[in-house]
């Protein structure tokens, strides 16, 4: 059973959490969220629609796609405040993806002065990195950067 204190309207979901209406009701478009409609047509959102949120915000600062954030808010317990162990789940999976963030900016860090890994041959150290330009055939751009040494 809900208690009237347990929900609230966007305006004070948007200020508690820092996003516009607007932010709010495009995260509901997109299916990121599911405020429940009173009976004259207000959202009003769970307590816990605070926390799922901020994920969002999170997430998205993070550059994970909407896509990606709604299969794991998908993940999460409706109706009920996420424990501990339901947000360990979807933490297990941003930390992967920082730790590969990470990765990457440490390998463009220390690459970044020597070879932007174009490909174009124009700077000496090209043909160290990349004799021939054999870079050419594991794709467009700056493929030493995107991919790690494995990859190509």
């Amino acid at each position: 059973m809900r208690r009237a204190g347990d929900m609230l309207p966007i305006g004070k979901i948007a200020a508690r959490t820092g996003l516009a209406v607007s932010a709010l009701r495009f995260y509901e478009a997109e299916g990121l969220i599911h405020p429940i409609r009173t009976a004259a047509g207000q959202r009003q959102f769970r307590r816990s629609d605070i926390r799922r949120i901020s994920f969002i915000k999170i997430a998205q600062e993070l550059g994970m796609s909407l896509t990606d954030i709604r299969q794991e808010i998908a993940k999460l317990p409706d109706g009920r405040t996420p424990t501990k162990a339901d947000w360990a789940k979807i933490s297990r999976k941003l930390q992967a993806m920082l730790d590969d963030r990470i990765h990457q900016l440490q390998r463009t860090r220390d690459v970044l002065d020597g070879c932007i890994g174009c490909g174009c041959l124009s700077l000496k150290s090209c043909k160290l990195y990349n004799p021939d330009d054999q870079m050419r055939q594991t794709g467009t751009g700056p493929r030493i950067i995107l991919n790690s040494p494995g990859d190509a």
